[in-house]
């Protein structure tokens, strides 16, 4: 489950929808009816919160966002969108990991989500982060 106060139009999430997981975009927040729009490649639907589970974030989900991605001498791995940054202390070690983007670095003690992800990239840019 995901809280309300999370997600914001854009988020990537997966959705229970008839007894199947699928993944999709969020369209609309309706903070009044407890509901929230995820387009699929199906349709869009409205669902409620217990409906909705986050993408954790690994490689794979930061290829489909766009990310390149360097590594380092020193065994940590950087990944890249633009002048964004993100690296991990080694590789597929996501549990803990540093962002920045220009003066911005934020240093996170735990694994994320994608939406979390998307979410701290459009505090520090400005700029909505969707698949590539």
């Amino acid at each position: 489950m995901i809280k309300l106060s999370e997600l914001r139009s854009g988020d990537l999430v997966k959705a229970k929808y008839e007894g199947q997981m699928i993944e999709g975009a969020v369209t609309e927040v309706n903070r009044e009816d407890k509901e929230v729009g995820v387009e699929t490649d199906v349709q869009e639907y409205f669902f409620t919160p217990d409906s909705l589970f986050p993408i954790p974030l690994d490689e794979n989900q930061l290829f489909k966002l766009g990310f390149s991605r360097n590594v380092l001498d020193d065994g940590a791995v950087k990944y890249m969108r633009n002048s964004f940054r993100l690296m991990i202390p080694k590789d597929g070690d996501f549990s803990t990991m540093e962002l920045w983007w220009r003066e911005d670095r934020r240093h996170l003690v735990q694994p994320i989500n994608v939406h979390e992800l998307q979410n701290h990239y459009h505090q520090m840019t400005k700029v909505d982060l969707t698949p590539a």
